[in-house]
């Protein structure tokens, strides 16, 4: 299919068309099961953890708030990501407009910059939790989980826009066949007749930037926990500190791998096929959406109670 001409348009294309795997089309009607059930069990996952939330007083703490924020932010990355793939798998609808694929692009930027912010912060709250317990309640307050609220959003809505703008205002000059499942932001720009080099500096940048020091900064906080937990000296209190954190270390464990398997995948792309890593990145957007609220729903006593109470009024 040719790129549809729009005379207003100064890209000189309308809209793109998604070729999702290119040397595997195959995989699509295998894939297209597991992940809509993926897709269906991340929706109703996150839903039920935020019902219970706002439904239990009990868990009208900042620990749960930002765990609300954490399945907010998948709700929306799978919104964004999955229907549009599901919908290519099924009725072949890989047709995307120019202006819905910088918004796709920079939503998927901004809410997994956020979603690690996000952890971020939950690592800040349980380092205050084990190694300062006493200040925790003066520390980890409703004005702290607003302000913190306040960042995240903040830093990613305006450190993640310059990618989709730089990309939108490239020369596109007639190749309009993405070779991805989404709109990665070099996917997009690889068909550019422009120098792009602008665009890589800068998503290599703010990629390390966000992604790299959120990630420092909770290596840090578990160093500083696990120095603290080793000191411990009442029975039971060093099983007690670790489950605490169990849940939150499981997570950001899948979140950082899922994400340097990625990255390694495309510094190795000659040696691996082409369509790992956009498999790689769909699943990105889904498995950890689905895992977020089953591991903390399983392993966080209050939030089990929690979802049982509201089971049983239901009943």
């Amino acid at each position: 299919m040719t790129a549809h001409q729009n005379d207003t348009d100064p890209s000189g294309i309308s809209d793109f068309l998604l070729n999702c795997f290119v040397t595997s089309p195959g995989w699509q009607l295998w894939l297209s099961l597991p992940l809509s059930l993926l897709f269906l069990l991340a929706m109703g996952a996150n839903a039920v953890l935020l019902i219970t939330i706002r439904l239990e007083a009990s868990l009208h703490e900042p620990m749960y708030y930002l765990l609300s924020l954490l399945s907010l932010l998948d709700i929306v990355l799978c919104l964004t990501v999955i229907p549009k793939v599901l919908a290519i798998f099924w009725f072949d609808l890989r047709l995307i407009s120019f202006s819905a694929c910088f918004l796709q692009m920079y939503i998927m930027n901004s809410f997994l910059a956020m979603e690690s912010c996000t952890f971020m912060v939950m690592a800040f709250d349980h380092y205050i939790a084990i190694c300062h317990p006493l200040r925790y309640p003066s520390i980890i307050t409703d004005q702290f989980v607003i302000k913190a609220v306040i960042f995240i959003v903040a830093r990613n809505v305006f450190l993640c826009m310059p990618n989709p703008i730089l990309s939108a205002r490239l020369y596109y000059c007639g190749r309009n066949v993405i070779e991805n499942c989404i709109c990665a932001n070099m996917s997009v720009s690889g068909l550019s007749c422009d120098d792009v080099t602008l665009n890589r500096l800068y998503q290599f940048a703010a990629g390390w930037t966000l992604l790299g020091s959120d990630l420092i900064l909770i290596f840090l906080s578990y160093i500083l926990i696990l120095r603290a937990v080793l000191k411990l000296k009442a029975e039971g209190a060093v099983a007690k500190a670790l489950s605490t954190c169990s849940s939150h270390f499981i997570l950001i464990l899948f979140f950082s791998t899922i994400l340097l398997v990625f990255v390694l995948t495309h510094v190795a792309k000659r040696k691996v096929s082409p369509d790992v890593p956009v498999l790689l990145n769909v699943l990105h957007h889904v498995i950890p959406a689905a895992l977020n609220p089953i591991v903390y729903g399983l392993r966080t006593q209050e939030i089990k109670q929690g979802i049982q109470r509201l089971l049983k009024k239901g009943w």
